[in-house]
């Protein structure tokens, strides 16, 4: 896939899109960060947007913003990573100061609470949204699926750390890929 170039603006304004339009957090925004740089925009194809978002879980930060970095750092360097970090946490600097400064005014407004009510809903069909695109893309056999249901187990159940669930999984796809391999060339 050829990939188009990316002015500075470009990368700021299409995350600041994407920041501004979507609450929940970093997962919530995974479906619309895919739609734009994959779909709309064609900077990275399916594949690598795998890689960018199973790099940017397994490092310390907010996952839509590590994801931004890394986009931005593919396409335009480090000036590229900055726009594109800035357009992502813009929209959510410019919400808190908003919310802030009207704190007790919102913190009593009922039409709010029902709002965010609503809005919570939402996310979680964003969240099985991400989850069953990048599932569908990554569980291609039967390892995957058992790797998969373990890591959701290990995790829902707060039985290990995030992180020791990316290491076991770095080191079982290792084990299993070599292992496979060597029986084949055998």
């Amino acid at each position: 896939m050829t990939q188009k170039k990316a002015s500075l603006w470009k990368l700021f304004s299409t995350f600041f899109r994407i920041g501004i339009f979507t609450f929940g957090g970093g997962l919530a925004m995974l479906p619309l960060i895919e739609r734009q740089v994959v779909e709309t925009q064609g900077w990275v194809d399916r594949d690598e947007m795998l890689d960018i978002v199973a790099l940017s879980q397994s490092i310390p930060g907010a996952i839509a913003v590590n994801c931004s970095v890394f986009i931005g750092l593919r396409l335009r360097g480090l000036p590229g990573a900055i726009a594109a970090m800035l357009g992502t946490m813009t929209p959510s600097v410019l919400v808190i100061l908003i919310i802030a400064h009207f704190f007790t005014q919102f913190q009593s407004s009922t039409v709010l609470l029902r709002a965010f009510s609503g809005i919570k809903a939402a996310v979680i069909g964003l969240l099985a949204a991400a989850a069953f695109k990048v599932g569908r893309k990554a569980v291609v056999n039967r390892y995957g699926l058992v790797a998969a249901v373990c890591a959701f187990v290990l995790s829902a159940f707060k039985l290990l750390p995030a992180v020791w669930i990316i290491i076991l999984g770095a080191v079982g796809g290792i084990l299993y890929f070599s292992r496979r391999q060597g029986g084949e060339a055998q």
